[in-house]
């Protein structure tokens, strides 16, 4: 369906597919069946759909039976006009239509400015029942749907590709378009969108062909998200094309008509946004007091996977619960981001090094282990900092044997926490551009310089970014990194309250010596040391984000199944629909990542694509939640009448740092263009 998607090509699949997926098992008990299938698969028969008045949209069918005889009239049916025969789904199963009938009238319905879908008129035209097995009729709705939104995405996908290499030629102002960042930013949106729908379709097809039982869900969520998404991708690449996109000569307006007319039928994202929110709001809404009620669907992350998952869940229950999660739970959030006796019972378990390799002393779990383990720890609400994972896979890659043997053990046990010494006044985004400077005297190193920002300011060491050579060319080729003992004298700190309730320090280092053997790797090849040491965070990023959304959105349907008023309004509804189709976007992101750091490094570009989609949607479940619960939800902790121990709020103001960390969006989307798509810098 995609490639006929990429090549505006009219053959009408799903009807064949329809029967296909049908009719096989009824083929040695329905010789009806039997039939219509043997004609299918000999190339005999041309099979169009409509589901009748078992479509979600009441303008779809008006039909009357009398006696095995059709009347009536079919709307937007797709294919008709080159079909030899109808399939009308009914409340017991199929009626087949010959369409060369006299009864029958076929007529081209105009429809975006072209012939699109077909009207069916129908007069007293015989009807062959097949039977279909109960419960199946909806199951083949949805996976028409899902054929019809692999053609729409084939479609914007083909338009999308030819944009881009348009975007590389067309000039004007005296260079490519595509080097205007607006130009960029635009289709970096479009290729997070594009991948959206191609993950959640893919996964959706896998679902059904391996039998999951909620592969329902899965469908429902890459219709909710697929059909607006691909919609906003053809119109942005019509905007990128200008003037030459909408000439009926070019291929861009097939394509857009395609797009649309394949995402709004059968119910379109609003019957799938309905589906996922009576899942999710109507499952469990008169559970027992915990409130649990319906969750996410859990994935399957295969045995190893689904296994760690369990232990570190039983774990969790023994090692965080009770009086001391509840004690904790009661703090202040700002000191709630670290628990030293947490972080040394995770030592115990060698958890701490569950991606690192095993002759570090590390487990060298595979990324799904390490999804199942963040997924569970993000559900008990554990303590989310631990360990030092940027600063050991510094030293694992770049340090001395010494080095390795010295910090990397401690982190291992739970016993350190390192921060990170990289922002500056002039210096964020553009790290390049630092000043704080490491000159070697004799056998040490003398810092001076001021860092900003610093968020683990409290802990032992900081892995520190500093210039070694101010004449170096580019700029980035004269700094190397540094391990800083927090306690060196010429060391001030002072700490600043963030609008998230957590902290960060500005620190001043005034001739701070330290040891010669503190650098880490190489004398003025300390970027790559950075970017090595980031490569893998950025990948997992996006990952870790969309964990705390899912949990968070889960909390939100608990709150609001538990008042009827709100489970049952139509905006809230549409709203929590809206929402859970876009996090099984981030999830799966997560799961790509995941699965291609099985074979090495996530690419830069796609990890991109993850952090700045889980952080966007950060933000937007964090406006949702306090909308759909109103006032009360933004009483902080502490407050009297507080909703959650002012958890939703608090989400809120912590989202805005996910859009900035780790390299803030608006960069993010600039590498996704430049290295991802090719524009030029």
């Amino acid at each position: 369906m995609e490639e006929l998607g990429r090549a505006a090509a009219p053959p009408p699949l799903p009807g064949a597919a329809l029967v296909n997926l049908a009719l096989a098992a009824r083929a040695g008990e329905d010789g009806e069946a039997a039939r219509l299938l043997e004609r299918v698969q000999a190339a005999q028969a041309r099979v169009a759909v409509s589901f009748g008045e078992l479509d979600p949209d009441p303008q779809a069918a008006q039909l009357a039976w009398d006696d095995g005889r059709l009347d009536g009239t079919l709307r937007f049916v797709d294919g008709a006009a080159h079909a030899t025969d109808l399939l009308v789904v009914t409340p017991d199963g199929f009626a087949l239509v010959d369409l060369a009938h006299e009864g029958v009238q076929v007529t081209p319905a105009r429809a975006l400015g072209a012939d699109g879908w077909c009207e069916v008129r129908l007069v007293a035209v015989p009807a062959l029942s097949i039977a279909v097995a109960e419960g199946r009729l909806d199951e083949l709705r949805r996976t028409v749907a899902l054929l019809l939104l692999a053609r729409a995405h084939g479609a914007a996908r083909r338009s999308f590709e030819l944009v881009v290499d348009y975007a590389k030629e067309r000039r004007q102002f005296g260079q490519p378009i595509g080097r205007f960042q607006a130009v960029q930013h635009k289709l970096a949106n479009n290729l997070i969108a594009l991948e959206g729908v191609r993950l959640t379709l893919e996964h959706a097809a896998e679902a059904f062909d391996f039998g999951r039982t909620d592969r329902g869900y899965f469908a429902h969520a890459a219709l909710a998200f697929g059909a607006p998404a691909l919609r906003q991708v053809a119109l942005e690449t019509q905007h990128v094309f200008g003037a030459i996109g909408y000439a009926e000569e070019h291929e861009a307006p097939r394509h857009f008509r395609r797009v649309h007319l394949d995402t709004l039928v059968l119910g379109g994202a609003r019957a799938a946004r309905a589906a996922l929110a009576a899942h999710l709001l109507d499952a469990g809404a008169d559970a027992d007091t915990d409130g649990e009620g319906a969750r996410l669907p859990e994935y399957e992350l295969g045995a190893a996977g689904n296994a760690f998952r369990d232990e570190v869940r039983a774990w969790l229950a023994t090692h965080w619960s009770g009086e001391r999660k509840r004690a904790f739970d009661a703090r202040p959030f700002h000191d709630r981001e670290f628990d030293a006796s947490f972080a040394l019972d995770l030592g115990r378990t060698g958890w701490l090094g569950i991606a690192w390799p095993r002759a570090f002393g590390g487990q060298q779990r595979t990324p799904l282990e390490q999804i199942g383990f963040l997924e569970v720890m993000e559900r008990a609400e554990a303590p989310p900092r631990f360990g030092a994972s940027v600063q050991a896979n510094a030293l694992m890659m770049h340090g001395t044997t010494a080095q390795q043997q010295r910090y990397l053990p401690e982190i291992l046990r739970g016993e350190v926490m390192h921060g990170m010494g990289y922002s500056e006044p002039d210096a964020g985004s553009d790290l390049a551009a630092l000043r704080t400077s490491a000159v070697l005297d004799g056998d040490q190193w003398v810092i001076d310089g001021q860092k900003i920002w610093t968020t683990t300011w409290w802990g032992r060491y900081m892995f520190l970014a500093a210039r070694t050579d101010r004449t170096a060319q580019p700029p980035h080729a004269g700094i190397s990194m540094f391990i800083v003992p927090m306690d060196t004298p010429g060391i001030t700190i002072k700490p600043a309250t963030t609008m998230y309730d957590g902290s960060f320090a500005n620190i001043f280092y005034d001739g701070v010596r330290i040891p010669r053997e503190n650098v880490v790797g190489p004398v003025n090849g300390g970027w790559k040391v950075l970017t090595d040491a980031l490569a893998n965070e950025r990948g997992t990023v996006g990952g870790g984000i969309v964990l705390k959304v899912a949990h968070g959105f889960e909390c939100l349907c608990r709150e609001l199944r538990a008042v009827p008023a709100l489970r049952d309004d139509s905006v809230v509804r549409e709203r929590i629909g809206t929402l859970a189709a876009e996090i099984e976007v981030g999830r799966r992101l997560m799961i790509h990542c995941a699965e291609l750091a099985t074979g090495g490094t996530t690419p830069p570009a796609v990890g991109a694509i993850g952090k700045v989609f889980s952080g966007e949607l950060m933000e937007r479940y964090g406006q949702a939640a306090l909308e759909l619960l109103g006032a009360r939800a933004a009483l902080s902790q502490g407050a009297p009448g507080a909703l959650a121990n002012g958890r939703f709020e608090q989400q809120l103001r912590h989202s805005l740092m996910w859009v900035i960390s780790i390299g803030t969006n608006e960069i993010q989307r600039s590498l996704i263009a430049q290295r991802g798509l090719g524009l030029p810098r």
